[in-house]
């Protein structure tokens, strides 16, 4: 098993603690389980933090645009170390807990953007990708978009922005899961990512995005062409729990006893 598989075994067993220990109060589930496998990658091999030293100024940005899918991240933090599961056991939707539903900057536990509505992290990834060009530092920028979130006009903004500037430091990843909130995205509104941002000059690279090889590919190939890359990463809403894969009910929604332990289950065989 690779690093970054088991990284993303130990993910998902954590957005189903975490789900269910909040009980009835509901979380995205089927969003972060999707988007698991992407952010593992990311967090075992491809980012450059220090989590003693976690404002260091060396270190890379990623940005969760998509900001539901905020318990896989947290899930992901505690992986690297940034802080622990139980923390998110203390703090995760809690009073006054410094974990909400959606992320709230603290660089101080690796949360570099406040996120929550759709089509805002992204542009503040292309500034800071553009501030990193400007000031002639070689840190690079990674930014998780959904593919619902698409449908923002600010997204397509910042993808012609982000190529007109030349940020070739800047990699972003879609999430192409096929559903959003009110249903398939291809029937709430039908957007051809991969072409669209092929006609705003991205580099495009089309992914198994349960595919740890794939991803870790994508993430390292160097274009060397000025352009900023788009991962599209085709993933099942979902993702390591038979009942929830592309199941929209899971989109945001809360466990039984019965399905918690169906899930720990499944989850607990590699």
């Amino acid at each position: 098993m690779l690093k970054s598989e088991e990284w993303a075994r130990d993910i998902r067993r954590e957005i189903i603690e975490a789900s269910h220990d909040v009980g009835r109060l509901g979380v995205h589930i089927g969003s972060a389980l999707s988007a698991a496998d992407v952010l593992a990658v990311l967090y075992a091999d491809v980012l450059n933090y220090d989590v003693k030293n976690p404002r260091s100024e060396e270190r890379d940005y990623f940005v969760l645009s998509k900001g539901h899918a905020y318990i896989g991240y947290y899930a992901a933090l505690a992986k690297a170390g940034f802080f622990s599961n139980q923390d998110i056991k203390e703090q995760f939707m809690t009073d006054g807990g410094w974990l909400p539903v959606h992320p709230v900057k603290n660089l101080d536990k690796g949360i570099e953007f406040s996120g929550g509505s759709l089509g805002t992290g992204m542009p503040f990834a292309v500034g800071k990708a553009y501030a990193l060009k400007l000031n002639e530092k070689p840190n690079k920028v990674y930014s998780l978009v959904g593919d619902g979130e698409c449908d923002e006009g600010s997204i397509w903004e910042a993808f012609m922005s982000a190529a007109n500037l030349g940020l070739d430091n800047l990699t972003v990843v879609v999430d192409k899961n096929g559903m959003q909130q009110d249903g398939a995205t291809d029937e709430v509104l039908a957007v051809d990512i991969e072409a669209l941002a092929k006609a705003c000059k991205w580099n495009v690279i089309v992914v198994d995005g349960h595919n740890h090889n794939e991803l870790k590919s994508a993430f390292t190939k160097s274009f060397d062409n000025g352009k900023p890359k788009c991962i599209i990463a085709n993933t099942v809403k979902g993702k390591g729990v038979s009942f929830m894969e592309n199941d929209n009910n899971w989109h945001h929604a809360n466990m039984n006893e019965k399905q918690y332990n169906q899930a720990v289950e499944e989850l607990s065989h590699d």
